[in-house]
């Protein structure tokens, strides 16, 4: 499904096409740590997937008995979801759409995921209040993305303040979540070629109560 056009490279400073268009997966095949780690506090059901890219976390969690959708401005990444979910046996539904105007119907998912869905903060912040209120009654929104210290390592992610988080902006950003986990730590990110190192992120795990 094709719904608007995708994000324009210039409001983040990325090809996402020319990027998953590289050999094998930019970000690798296997599952965003933080999400395996919460993974049981998702209620099973429908889970929507911001920024899904290459469909790693996508076939992860269909794996497990989830209906997912996920959503990417890259036709290329999108493309590679679909077989990577063909190869492991499992469907995923996929929509290329701009997040910017990509509409989350209310009280419609589960779970919401954001696993480095690094857009501009005009973006951000109505993205993700639609995201709190696009989940219905005890469903779990879940974040891991790299903070603004990010800057001062080498280890992947945006080089623009704008395009990083802080975990008192994600607070405000996703008030109407009661949060079981809200930290900003250090830790050794492993995902394929583009997150290699330690590196600063924020981690969220929210339930709309």
């Amino acid at each position: 499904m094709n719904n608007n056009l995708p994000i324009n490279t210039a409001q983040t400073g990325t090809n996402w096409d020319e990027r998953y268009s590289e050999p094998g997966f930019v970000y690798g095949t296997a599952p965003n740590e933080f999400l395996v780690s919460v993974v049981d506090r998702i209620p099973k059901g429908k889970i929507l997937s911001l920024a899904e890219g290459e469909g790693r976390n996508a076939v992860y969690l269909a794996s497990l008995g989830y209906e997912v959708t996920g959503v990417d401005g890259s036709a290329v990444g999108l493309r590679k979801a679909r077989e990577l979910a063909a190869e492991r046996g499992v469907t995923i539904t996929t929509i290329q759409a701009d997040l910017g105007t990509f509409r989350i119907e209310p009280e419609q998912w589960d779970g919401i995921i954001a696993s480095y869905c690094h857009v501009p903060s005009s973006i951000r912040v109505p993205l993700h209040q639609a995201a709190v209120r696009g989940l219905k009654r005890g469903g779990v929104f879940v974040l891991e993305a790299y903070s603004k210290e990010q800057l001062a390592y080498d280890t992947g992610g945006p080089k623009s303040l704008d395009l990083l988080m802080s975990l008192d902006d994600l607070k405000r950003e996703l008030a109407g979540l009661e949060f079981l986990h809200a930290v900003r730590i250090e830790r050794d990110v492993r995902e394929g070629s583009r997150h290699s190192g330690l590196a600063s992120v924020v981690q969220l795990l929210g339930v709309k109560r």
